[in-house]
């Protein structure tokens, strides 16, 4: 079983990883993409977005961190993903889910799921370039519009030398809303040589055992669910008797740890906004996390912020 935080752009930045990786459970985490248009990135480049690049690509808990990459570009994507792994990426993940509108508009993400050639032609140059040790892989949907290109999709991926494959169970027009279709990564999994790992609409054990029934695997890749939940990965290996659970006294310091890192790295007025965010995904799990955003829905002083996430919980 391999339990792996998703990249998910705008809300699981190094600040969410470090957080969410402090409560046990996750396996490896990969980073928001890393937008490739044509030339080589300078290294604060990928420093800015990777930041655990300089802690040997590992958050401060140890998780390691794979480098993600997005563009259209063989020869552009080879060369960066070959700095990445000068700079200490154990891993190079390649971005072919994203569905974004400006990001697809621009060849990148999802959209170049309709072009299994070009998709060859990126991993076959990506895997030439980049050292032989370090791994590259990749993350998908079931196609644009449709599943038409989705097993096609993957074979090329596979062909060109993907070590892996993540596959979120939806297409680029399905977006985020459910269902997640499950039964599609079973088909791609039979489908290619290379470990498969599932993705999408996962929030709870109940979630994770039900994917794991109808994907046929029990490696997961899990985004919002655990940013509402933090001790998800924990919970699904208690229900293999591994481990405890997390609550809500547990996540108080981290609370407080993760307001004071978005504190130095954004403008005063934007930090609020970061942990207002966090806790409206926590509110579906957690009766406390909805008082505490409650408290703190209307304060836009981070002084008072944190002093209020500091004080000692009631007794």
């Amino acid at each position: 079983m391999r339990l792996v935080l998703a990249p998910m752009e705008g809300l699981a930045d190094n600040v969410m990883r470090d957080a969410l990786t402090r409560v046990p459970g996750v396996d490896w985490c990969v980073s928001e993409f890393i937008r490739v248009t044509g030339s080589l990135l300078p290294r604060r480049t990928f420093t800015r977005v990777v930041p655990e690049l300089r802690n040997a690509a590992r958050t401060r808990s140890g998780v390691p961190v794979r480098v993600q990459l997005l563009g259209s570009d063989p020869v552009s994507l080879a060369d960066n993903a070959a700095r990445a792994a000068e700079l200490g990426a154990p891993v190079v993940d390649l971005n072919f889910g994203c569905p974004a509108k400006t990001v697809n508009r621009h060849r990148g993400g999802a959209v170049l799921l309709e072009e299994p050639e070009l998709l060859f032609q990126i991993m076959s140059e990506v895997r030439k370039t980049v050292p032989a040790q370090v791994p590259v892989t990749a993350k998908m949907r079931l196609g644009v519009n449709d599943t038409t290109p989705a097993i096609a999709a993957a074979q090329a991926l596979c062909s060109g030398g993907a070590a892996e494959l993540v596959v979120h169970a939806r297409t680029k027009q399905q977006g985020y809303r459910p269902p997640a279709h499950w039964e599609w990564i079973a088909r791609i999994a039979e489908q290619v040589t290379v470990p498969v790992i599932a993705n999408g609409e996962i929030w709870s054990v109940a979630d994770y055992l039900r994917c794991r029934q109808v994907s046929g695997l029990q490696d997961v890749m899990i985004g919002r669910g655990l940013v509402a939940r933090p001790d998800l990965a924990l919970q699904i290996r208690s229900a293999a008797g591994e481990v405890a659970l997390w609550h809500w006294a547990d996540m108080l310091p981290i609370l407080a740890d993760f307001f004071a890192e978005v504190r130095r790295k954004v403008e005063p007025k934007h930090a609020p906004g970061r942990l207002k965010q966090w806790l409206g995904y926590l509110r579906r799990s957690y009766p406390e996390a909805e008082s505490l955003y409650g408290e703190l829905r209307t304060l836009l002083d981070p002084d008072a912020i944190t002093a209020r996430l500091l004080r000692p919980p009631a007794r």
